[in-house]
């Protein structure tokens, strides 16, 4: 029997099967995905095929081919990769200026990993309501840097509802990841999207003023128009996984497209001469910050482990 993996909490999985039932399912014992080192081998989005048992659960036995997925570095084990989910039509990052703040190093690890599993990626500015003028004006930097990369942005308030009709525009028959940190409003926009889900949300903690964790698995909700949300649980840090060097400076298409004036082929864009891309830093054509973003995952690699602050 085939079905789509609806919703992980850990050791079980509910899949909606092809007749439209939900069944709670295990992995096979001797199941292990291959080639892929990973702290959940079967990920929300993934198309699965279950052996019914007595008990009305099932065991999932067989997984389809996947068309793409999103992974990060897994927080406690840097050999380890954690799938936030599969077979995406489009993932949104969502980011706060404030109450929480994003950084930008944040945002761009989550974008060159979209890049790198071809996951289109959109950005969608949350907690329009809460900020000041300076935070505002940044705001308006980071929506003119990113779209001119490429990306496009969105402006919301899940309090105030400015910006949820086009949100839901974009949603339609489309299967899209939401990620970020915890305290985005993540969950509240969610519930503003698709009011009779009601996932629980959080408060800011106040003294650290960081997001604390409400969303604990990763879980898929249908919206209007044929379309599909997976939430995912905050995430602290992006840490990149499985990129080489040489590969990382591809999902900066800024970087990318301008490498090719460098002098030699596999530039590393840090201390070669004749680097267009260092030129280009300088000149203000590459953003600095998407600058010191791609360096920071290069350091990832050198360091081989997983930079928590990020």
């Amino acid at each position: 029997m085939r079905g789509l993996v609806i919703k992980n909490t850990g050791s079980w999985y509910q899949v909606k099967t092809d007749d439209g039932r939900c069944i709670e399912c295990k992995i096979k014992g001797t199941f292990r995905l291959k080639g892929i080192r990973s702290t959940n081998p079967i990920a929300v989005g993934d198309h699965v095929h279950i052996i019914l048992n007595q008990e009305g659960t099932a065991l999932i036995n067989e997984i389809e081919e996947r068309r793409n997925y999103i992974i990060r570095r897994a927080s406690n084990l840097s050999k380890q990769s954690h799938i936030l989910a599969a077979n995406l039509d489009q993932c949104m990052i969502v980011v706060t200026v404030n109450y929480p703040e994003t950084s930008t190093i944040f945002i761009d690890r989550f974008l060159a990993s979209a890049e790198a599993y071809r996951v289109p990626a959109k950005i969608v500015f949350n907690k329009m309501d809460a900020y000041d003028k300076d935070e505002l004006h940044y705001l308006d930097s980071l929506i003119n840097l990113y779209t001119q990369i490429g990306y496009p942005c969105l402006k919301v308030s899940a309090l105030t509802g400015e910006g949820i009709e086009g949100i839901k525009d974009e949603l339609k028959a489309k299967v899209t990841l939401f990620a970020g940190h915890s305290g985005v409003g993540k969950s509240t926009l969610i519930n503003s999207i698709v009011p009779d889900i009601a996932i629980r949300t959080g408060k800011i903690s106040t003294y650290h003023n960081k997001g604390m964790h409400t969303t604990t698995f990763s879980e898929m909700f249908p919206v209007a128009g044929d379309g599909y949300i997976i939430d995912t649980p905050g995430i602290k840090g992006f840490g990149t996984f499985d990129m080489e060097d040489e590969e990382i400076g591809h999902y900066f298409p800024e970087i990318f497209n301008t490498s090719s004036g460098c002098r030699y082929g596999n530039c590393t864009h840090r201390h070669e001469p004749d680097c267009a891309v260092r030129k280009a830093v300088e000149e203000h054509f590459i953003s600095e910050s998407r600058y010191t973003s791609y360096l920071s995952m290069l350091e990832d690699k050198e360091e081989s482990k997983y930079r928590a602050a990020y």
